[in-house]
């Protein structure tokens, strides 16, 4: 796995999200990675807080 930071988070918690929305960018070796909604829906939660680092596998987000 390759591990990242969260460099920001974009969304909010009770935003609603189109598939593809950014939710989160990680950054991994120096490349912005963002993390999209996988559906249309709303956020239940944002897990992470910018400047934290994540693994492969953390829940980043959770979303309804």
């Amino acid at each position: 796995s390759v591990p990242g930071k969260v460099l920001r988070v974009e969304a909010s918690v009770g935003q609603s999200v189109k598939a593809g929305d950014n939710i989160v960018i990680l950054e991994s070796m120096k490349m912005e990675i963002p993390v999209v909604a996988p559906q249309d829906g709303t956020i239940a939660s944002i897990d992470v807080s910018e400047g934290a680092a994540v693994e492969n596998g953390d829940v980043l987000a959770t979303m309804d």
